[in-house]
């Protein structure tokens, strides 16, 4: 269970993998990757337009690519320069906020991103079972069997993550041509049925008359139902995540990946594109062609509106060959789904120290993932309905955090006319992602439940991992090691001492006091060193040490980091190594609570510094003997 911990990373190129060593795929391949959770909700999107919509249906899909084309485009295009390592719009957001209140923002952005994949995972798997149930040959022996059904393909698609796969962009490709194909064909069907009959078009037009009067008040009504419409936005935050697999120029440096930006932008400027044709020629042949009653729950258009018309007006052996099409996307889909869950979370929890050890290993993971899928299933009894409302919510929070995003980068880089457009945009998809939640609250209160789920987690892994040694790297500049030097065949003793004026009392003080709490002989010299706390929440670091003579007498080291105790325990065993003798520091106790010192020194990385810096070095170095002497008067 526990062996290759990393295999997955390198079998699969999931949405949010980091960049791999070989050359990476021409852009229109990788599309074909994201087009698995992109192009797939053709599988249900007219359907649920239609139930939404009504007969306004094709309108409110012309809102609904308007703000694609002219919203999202142009705001993930900015994305993918802003952000071109596939880091995306969380990481542009994280860069905007330090300390404890930009972990827990990014930690709310994860909660919501885990609702989207999660849900494409669960809602791909239970419209791939609505295809199924009602394929005209398999209806009477699957019928009634939708949760069941649904919980298979989860957990197959487990088992595929739990043996690992590989060419995932070769199939992708596949994939996603044979199903675009198929769909032209149905779409060229339905508008040759359109434009054959003639009536169908007036009798819209007649029923739209009749029930919302005039053009204007369609227009509104449409602007009112399209946050209902707002799966056909999905896919854009999977695009620039997947930037690191885009092969770029010859000439392309990490900072400066200038192929690799074009290439992402032809993406998703081609993808949408593509969508948005689909998208309004689906709504007008589904909505025209298919009965109404059907389209509503256990009907046979629900779910499948466009299986429905390939069987309709294509023969069954036609419809069995698209079912087979849409199923195989949309399973892969969640497939697509569950390795962006797997590259997500390690991208940011680790970095905070909130990732469990055994999140490290994919498979107890991905174990834990398919777990969640069942439950989600179950709770929403595999109904593709019920579950659009939680799938747009992840959608909607996403694409409003980019939005926010490049609207801050355009004002920081003084773009005002991109500020200015942005922030219309922004405000756009904020209203949208408002009406959705107040109108299906579903989507908030699964959010919410991952959202608490992944707090609550890392903060017990913090907790837990509180006394790890968690220094990447020990740096020491020249007059610091040169300190050190001078201990090569004599143990050195620090005085650790919290920094206040640095003027010449505060160390003569601080060394009179030490000497006579520790009963250290005058011959005896010492060497001061502080930290400076810059950003507690931060876990892992690299330290710099500087040294300095402060005073012409007091030789001071001085580190920063976001834990005192932390960075003196890695600083005192760089010295051990460095000098092959057992280091001593000497501390005075801090007066207080000790449970309030403790709560200081995690949230803070301050507190009562001495029994913290000990249990460090207790768990860094087992063998007493080797293990720096610490002290306290």
């Amino acid at each position: 269970m526990l062996e290759g911990l990393s295999d997955m990373a390198k079998q699969h190129p999931g949405p949010h993998m980091e960049a791999p060593a070989e050359k990476g795929a021409r852009w229109w391949r990788v599309m074909c990757l994201t087009g698995l959770d992109y192009f797939s909700t053709l599988g249900y999107q007219p359907g649920i337009a239609a139930l939404a919509a009504g007969l306004l249906s094709p309108i409110a899909t012309v809102v609904l690519v308007l703000v694609t084309l002219f919203g999202a485009l142009p705001v993930y295009r900015r994305v993918a320069v802003e952000s071109p390592h596939g880091q995306g719009s969380i990481a542009m957001l994280e860069r905007l906020l330090s300390f404890w209140q930009g972990k827990l923002f990014v930690l709310t952005l994860l909660g919501f991103a885990a609702t989207d994949f999660m849900i494409t995972i669960t809602l791909s798997a239970a419209d791939a079972t609505a295809h199924l149930i009602e394929n005209p040959h398999l209806h009477s022996a699957l019928s009634g069997k939708q949760v069941l059904l649904t919980l298979i393909l989860v957990a197959l698609l487990g088992a595929v993550f739990l043996k690992g796969f590989s060419e995932a962009i070769g199939l992708a490709v596949v994939l996603v041509v044979v199903y675009l194909a198929l769909n032209v064909v149905v779409v060229a069907n339905g508008l040759w049925h359109v434009f054959k009959e003639p009536h169908l078009f007036g009798d819209w037009t007649d029923g739209l008359t009749a029930e919302h009067g005039n053009a204007l008040a369609m227009i509104g009504v449409a602007l009112i139902v399209f946050p209902k419409l707002a799966l056909g936005l999905s896919g854009f935050e999977t695009g620039v995540a997947v930037m690191p697999l885009i092969e770029g120029d010859p000439d392309d440096t990490e900072e400066r990946p200038t192929g690799r930006i074009r290439g992402a932008r032809h993406l998703l400027t081609t993808a949408a594109v593509i969508m948005s044709i689909f998208l309004i020629t689906t709504s007008v042949i589904t909505t025209l062609l298919i009965p109404k009653d059907a389209f509503k729950s256990g009907g046979p258009a629900n779910g499948r509106a466009l299986a429905y018309l390939a069987h309709e007006n294509l023969g069954s052996t036609f419809g069995s060959v698209y079912d087979l099409s849409t199923i195989a996307i949309l399973w892969f889909a969640g497939a697509s789904a569950m390795a962006g869950l797997l590259n997500l979370m390690p991208r940011y929890l680790p970095r905070y120290g909130m990732a469990p050890h055994w999140a490290r290993a994919v498979r107890p993971t991905v174990i834990v993932l398919t777990l969640i899928a069942f439950l989600v299933t179950w709770i929403f009894d595999a109904n593709v309905d019920s579950q659009g409302g939680a799938y747009a919510t992840g959608v909607l929070v996403l694409i409003s955090s980019a939005a926010v995003a490049v609207t801050i980068a355009a004002h920081k880089a003084g773009e005002r006319h991109w500020t200015v457009t942005f922030a219309v945009i922004a405000a756009v998809f904020l209203y949208t992602t408002a009406v959705n939640i107040a109108e299906r609250p579903d989507g908030v209160k699964i959010g919410a439940c991952f959202i608490a789920g992944i707090v609550l987690v890392s903060f017990l892994s913090r907790l837990k991992r509180a006394f790890e040694l968690r220094v990447t790297d020990v740096v020491l500049d020249s007059v610091a090691e040169r300190f050190v030097r001078d201990y090569l065949h004599r143990p050195l003793r620090l005085i650790a001492n919290e920094p206040n004026n640095r003027d010449l009392a505060e160390y003569r003080d601080k060394l009179h006091q030490i000497r006579r709490d520790n009963d250290i002989p005058a011959e005896d010299d010492l060497v001061f060193v502080e930290v400076t706390v810059l950003d507690p929440s931060d876990f892992e670091a690299e330290l710099t040490v500087r040294g300095e003579v402060l005073h012409d007498r007091y030789r001071v080291l001085s580190l920063q980091s976001s834990s005192v105790p932390n960075a003196l325990a890695a600083l005192l065993l760089r010295v051990r190594d460095l000098t092959g003798q057992q280091p001593h520091i000497y501390f005075e106790w801090t007066e207080g609570n000790p449970f309030a010192q403790f709560l200081r020194f995690f949230l803070f990385g301050q507190g009562e510094i001495a029994p913290v810096t000990r249990e460090v070095l207790r768990e860094a170095e087992p063998d007493r003997s080797r293990r720096p002497a610490v002290h306290v008067g």
